[in-house]
Parts: C-alpha cells; sequence; structure tokens
C-alpha cells in the first residue's frame, strides 16, 4: 500500500488530525454563564488565593506540551517547524488514544537552547508535562538539562522514549534466540539523541549524574558498546568531540577502535541504526559475528530494508515501522509514562522510572522472532506502562 499518498489525502481531508472540543454542550445562557463570565471569574478567584487549586479546577494535571522546533524530524532532519507539525499532532492522538492525556502540538521558531528553555518555562503554568520532542543535538541535552528541575516533568521523548523501546526490544531479542546480552558486542549507528541515550541506558549509565551506575538487576549491560556518528567511532582519540560525545567515549568502546562503520561492525553481535536511511549495506552485515541482530529505526526509510538484512545473515530485524514485524517505536512509551507520571505527581522521570517502563514492555509479550515487543495498539501494555511509573516511585 502506498502510505504516503494515504498520508497526504487523509491529512489534506482532516485539514490536520486533531480538536479542542468542550467536555460539555453550551446549549443555554445558565451553561455559559457557568462555564464562563460571571461564574468563571469565582473559580479565578479560587486560583488566585490558592495555585494548588489549578490542578483540581482545572485541565492542567491532565494535559502535556509537546514542545519541538522542527530541527530533527524523524530521519529527515531539519526541515522546520512548520513542516514538523503534522508528526506533533500525530504524537497528539497516540497521546489521547492510548493514555487518555490531552497534548497540545507546540511547534516553535527556537534553534538555541536558552530560547527554547525560556518557551517552555513561560507555558508550564499551562501544563501537567512537558514532551521535547524532535530537537537536534546538542540542543536538546543542553534543554533537557536546563529543565530538569522546572517543576513538572520533562520527558525528551527521541531520548529516552527511544532508548526505552530499544532496551526492552534487545532484551527480547536476545531470549529468542538463546543469547546473553551480557557477551555481546553492540554497535549503535548515530550519536545524536535516540542514540546517545540509548547508549546510556544500555550500558546501565545515567548521563547526567557523572556517570552514575544505574541499579537493577532486571538485566546486564553487553560487553562493550561502540557508537558510530558522522566521522566515524567514536573514540577518546579523537579531537573533534563536542562535550556529550566525550562523555560518551568514556563508557563505550573499551577496545579504543577507530575507524569507519564498516570497522566498528566487525565482530559485532548487534548494529542498532538511530541515524538516516540507508546507511547500512548488504556488505557490512556480512563482517559481523554468524547469525546478528540488526536494529534499522530511522523513519521513514530504515538504515537497511529487512529483506536486505536477512540476505546478508542477520537472524533477527527490527524497524520502526508498523508496516513491518518487530516495530520498535517510542509510541509504546510515552502514553503510558505520561499517564503514570500525571497521576502520580511525578515531577522527575528518574532512571528507575525509565528501566520499569522497559521491563514493563518486555514482560508484556511472549517474544518470537517476528514479535519482539507488543503492538502500540494494545491499550493494556499503555495501562501496564503507567502503573510501572506508579510502583517505581
Amino acid at each position: 500500500m502506498d502510505y504516503n499518498r494515504k498520508a497526504l489525502l487523509l491529512h489534506k481531508k482532516l485539514a490536520g488530525k486533531i480538536t479542542v472540543s468542550s467536555k460539555i454542550p453550551v446549549k443555554s445562557r445558565d451553561q455559559l454563564s457557568t462555564l464562563y463570565t460571571p461564574g468563571v471569574g469565582a473559580v479565578s478567584s479560587a486560583i488566585a488565593k490558592d495555585k494548588n487549586l489549578v490542578w483540581e479546577l482545572t485541565g492542567r494535571g491532565n494535559s502535556v506540551a509537546i514542545v519541538s522546533n522542527g530541527t530533527a524530524i524523524l530521519g529527515l532532519g531539519n526541515i522546520g517547524p512548520e513542516a514538523g507539525l503534522p508528526v506533533m499532532e500525530g504524537k497528539a492522538v497516540l497521546f489521547n488514544e492510548f493514555g487518555g492525556v490531552n497534548a497540545y502540538p507546540l511547534c516553535i521558531s527556537a534553534d538555541n537552547t536558552q530560547d527554547i528553555v525560556n518557551f517552555v518555562k513561560m507555558i508550564t503554568p499551562s501544563v501537567g508535562g512537558i514532551n521535547l520532542e524532535d530537537i537536534a543535538a546538542p540542543v536538546c541535552f543542553e534543554v533537557e538539562e536546563k529543565l530538569k528541575d522546572l517543576g513538572i516533568p520533562v520527558f525528551h521523548d527521541d531520548q529516552d522514549g527511544a532508548a526505552i523501546a530499544v532496551l526492552a526490544a534487545l532484551v527480547n531479542a536476545t531470549r529468542v534466540l538463546g543469547k546473553k546480552l551480557s557477551s555481546l558486542k553492540v554497535v549503535i549507528l548515530g550519536a545524536g539523541a535516540s542514540g546517545s541515550a540509548t547508549t546510556w541506558l544500555l550500558a546501565g549509565r545515567e548521563k547526567w549524574q557523572a556517570h552514575k551506575k544505574i541499579s537493577d538487576s532486571w538485566y546486564t549491560p553487553p560487553a562493550d558498546i561502540i557508537v558510530v556518528d558522522s566521522h566515524g567511532i567514536i573514540s577518546d582519540r579523537r579531537a573533534d568531540l563536542t562535550t556529550w560525545k566525550k562523555m560518551l567515549a568514556t563508557i563505550t568502546n573499551k577496545e579504543r577502535k577507530s575507524g569507519d562503520l564498516a570497522t566498528a561492525l566487525k565482530g559485532a553481535d548487534v548494529v542498532i541504526g538511530l541515524s538516516t536511511g540507508g546507511k547500512i549495506t548488504k556488505k557490512q552485515i556480512t563482517v559481523m559475528n554468524k547469525n546478528p541482530i540488526v536494529f534499522a529505526l530511522s523513519n521513514p526509510v530504515p538504515e537497511i530494508r529487512p529483506e536486505e538484512a536477512y540476505q546478508a545473515g542477520a537472524v533477527l530485524v527490527a524497524t520502526g515501522r508498523s508496516d513491518y514485524p518487530n516495530q520498535i517505536n517510542n509510541a509504546l512509551v510515552f502514553p503510558g509514562l505520561f499517564r503514570g507520571l500525571l497521576d502520580s505527581h511525578t515531577m522527575v522521570v528518574t532512571p528507575q522510572i525509565k528501566l520499569a517502563v522497559a521491563r514493563t514492555l518486555a514482560e508484556s509479550v511472549t517474544p518470537t522472532k517476528n514479535n519482539i515487543l507488543p503492538s502500540v495498539l494494545n491499550k493494556e501494555v499503555h495501562q501496564k506502562v503507567a502503573l510501572a511509573v506508579k510502583k517505581a516511585l
């Protein structure tokens, strides 16, 4: 099916995917006077005396702002806030459908860290949580760091949502294949938001706390992780590393390898693509260890097509697309995660919450080679994720 054409036709027909509707109809002057003036004045006066009443008397406690500047949209790159709006509207639909959360897409013209931080701080009184989305690295890291004490939960879905889903999928893939994650060598292609966060989580480390180890007995980190960016393997030998990549170099590449992707893949057991389409070739897969695991997660075009990866010897392949088996997508994470955060009035997404959600996703399905994660359409899974957030507190 041509989903590109189908999507364009549907979006044109609908003029967007979301709307705002009232919880009750306005059909009389009495209803109008209660919902708006003069009655609403009493509500505002009550909140003015006690700001905490905003959580009881408005929809703030069930609302999230989806904030993006359009600099890292899917696998399409920096295409701008206007072009990013359809994606944010789509996320708002998923928030509501699977988490019962009201989400507002806010695409902004802001490229520097401080402008984004200032914008988020200014809108905070209106929402109960902030979902940062499709903001390019390193700005996304800086924004998240500056907002970690905002007073409401801030979650960069491209970073930690992707990382949580990948961890759950990789654990289940090793279960299906009878492999031990602790003995595997993993290559991560892409050192942007999702690649970096996935590295930190797989390595069992917390990036903001001086590389503090995450304590959890559920899984053991891989034997080694090598991260590859657009200039090659990230190593402490490179002089061109940003501050964030220098941090990655301290927890990866134990053998201090240098070179390109092909060099990194020699003798590797797993490759996780979190970059752009077409970056992995069949020839590169053939130099990996026998029966490798391939996660090609760039959207809408994967780093390598599943059929090509299998032809090259892969034993299990996953993508970020819903029209292939083994979809790994952060849509499994954010609706339930924010449902749990809002219900429990949690201010910070801790490493323990991330691991609890990953474990819940992994244990919500009996994995097979073509089904390593539960379906995004399974609403019960999102409910389990919300419960996992509350229990992890």
